[in-house]
């Protein structure tokens, strides 16, 4: 079956979308009747436009792997992109340490799942610290090489101890986590499912670590590996912003565990990295637009999201919609494991002149379509959420 792509424009003043295809071996439909009448209709057309490829239209299990910090935040606000898109079948939501403490995490995911309507999604807890990287190591790392202005859960935000969950903002959940642990539930669901599922991630590479040293056949029974990290040559960097954007910080909190993962046998790898997420924003006029919504989910954004990289969004929408990316390059990648100066710094290399240590080829994504990016997002933030159930 050929694709199918709806480019779309508001038609004032009936409310109905003119859906234009112009493509070779694409189709046009048009609809002008009142908005009352064609809504669903158009709802429908309007959620096919950013789920590219419409080839199949079977939803694509994932596992969402992420160090959750909420509420809103470039963290939940990827995971949201997933939970909206009509393509995903999201297996479960495995959490880990990063940004923020595993326990507080977990609690903003469940309290985002239940303000949504789907709470049939797992939570699932995962790593609460990294495998060899602790605070007091990077305390001792800092006396003789400088400052690291992030440490995720370690100095951002209201530090609190690693097992303590704070009063939520946005209110505490009824709904409880599951009792599996992230590495035996990912091992279980690509046995489930072999070759189905797509792992994607936007955190500390812990969780994949501990699953791969577990079961060594999790990358080879795994459909993909999509994830967020490594820092490359970013440009355009302000003064100001250079100690803050100096590492990478998914590699940089668990080097050990990114190790594991970036050479280990993947069927596909693909890298958002540092370079192009700091080229997109979260502005006051996104939020706006999409606090202009009449949904849960829209009216918690407006509330909760504040300015910032968009880090994580950009990583599984640019899964979720390939064209936004514009330019792609393949470079092998791996984490500094040696404890010196230059400890959980990325590794890079073009191909041919990596060292053959187990290195996987990954596909890079560095430029991309701003507008068609943030429109997508928009669209996303203020639909109705697939599959909710409502009180």
């Amino acid at each position: 079956m050929n694709a199918v792509t709806f480019s779309y424009e508001w038609d004032a003043p009936q409310g109905g979308r003119v859906m234009n295809a112009s493509k070779p071996g694409c189709r046009t439909v048009t609809s002008r009747a009142p908005y009352a009448r064609s809504c669903w209709t158009v709802f429908v057309l309007s959620l096919f436009s950013f789920a590219l490829p419409l080839s199949a239209q079977q939803r694509q299990k994932v596992i969402i792997d992420q160090d959750a910090m909420g509420p809103a935040y470039t963290d939940l606000q990827a995971i949201l992109v997933l939970l909206q898109s009509p393509k995903v079948e999201p297996l479960g939501i495995t959490v880990v340490s990063g940004d923020g403490w595993r326990d507080e995490e977990v609690a903003h995911t469940l309290r985002l799942l239940e303000i949504i309507g789907r709470p049939d999604i797992p939570v699932v807890p995962g790593a609460v610290f990294p495998l060899v990287n602790t605070k007091e190591a990077t305390a001792r790392w800092e006396k003789l090489y400088g400052r690291i202005r992030y440490q995720g859960a370690w100095n951002y935000g209201k530090v609190h101890e690693p097992f303590v969950v704070p009063d939520l903002p946005e209110g505490s959940p009824t709904l409880k986590p599951a009792s599996e642990d992230a590495a035996h539930f990912i091992i279980r669901m690509v046995h489930q499912y072999p070759h189905e599922i797509t792992i994607l991630t936007a955190g500390p590479l812990t969780n994949l670590g501990l699953a791969i040293a577990l079961d060594s056949q999790v990358p080879d029974l795994a459909k993909e590996l999509v994830f967020n990290g490594a820092r490359i040559n970013p440009q355009n960097v302000d003064y100001k912003d250079s100690n803050l954007l100096a590492r990478d910080f998914n590699l940089w909190w668990d080097p050990e565990a990114a190790h594991i993962v970036l050479t280990a046998p993947w069927h596909k790898i693909t890298c958002t990295p540092l370079d192009i997420s700091i080229k997109t924003w979260m502005s006051k006029d996104l939020i706006g637009r999409i606090a202009k919504g009449s949904t849960p989910l829209s009216r918690y954004l407006a509330s909760f999201a504040t300015e910032g990289y968009m880090w994580d969004e950009l990583t599984f929408a640019a899964w979720v919609d390939p064209t936004i990316i514009t330019k792609q390059e393949v470079l092998y990648l791996d984490a500094n494991i040696n404890h010196g100066g230059n400890y959980g710094d990325t590794l890079s290399w073009l191909p041919g002149d990596n060292p053959g240590m187990g290195e996987q080829p990954v596909q890079v994504n560095e430029e991309l379509d701003k507008q068609r990016f943030y429109d997508m997002f928009v669209e996303l933030m203020t639909h109705p959420t697939p599959q909710a159930r409502r009180p």
